[in-house]
C-alpha cells in the first residue's frame, strides 16, 4: 500500500489502523541533544519507534490483512459539507 508521508492525514490514520502498541512499538535508550531537557540524564534520552506498516505472516501476523475500507463518495460529500458548516 502507499502512504504519502508528507501528507499527515495519511499517516496519522496508519499509524491508528495498522498498530497494536505492544507489537509495533519500540523504545531505545541513547545519545540525546544535550539541550533536550525532557530527559532524565543530561546527553541520554529515549527514542520510540513504530511500525505502521502492513503486516505479513512472516512478521508473525498469521491471518490475511484487512483491506481498506472506502467511504461511499456520497457520504463523504455529505460529510465534507457538514464539517464546512
Amino acid at each position: 500500500e502507499d502512504v504519502n508521508v508528507h501528507n499527515t492525514s495519511e499517516v496519522l490514520f496508519r499509524l491508528c489502523a495498522n498498530t497494536d502498541p505492544q507489537r509495533d512499538s519500540i523504545f531505545t535508550r541513547g545519545p540525546a541533544d544535550v539541550l533536550d531537557h525532557a530527559t532524565t540524564q543530561v546527553g541520554v534520552g529515549t527514542k520510540l519507534g513504530i511500525d505502521a506498516t502492513h503486516k505479513l505472516p512472516g512478521e508473525g501476523f498469521p491471518r490475511p490483512w484487512p483491506p481498506l475500507i472506502q467511504m461511499d463518495p456520497a457520504v463523504k460529500a455529505r460529510v465534507d459539507e457538514w464539517l464546512r458548516e
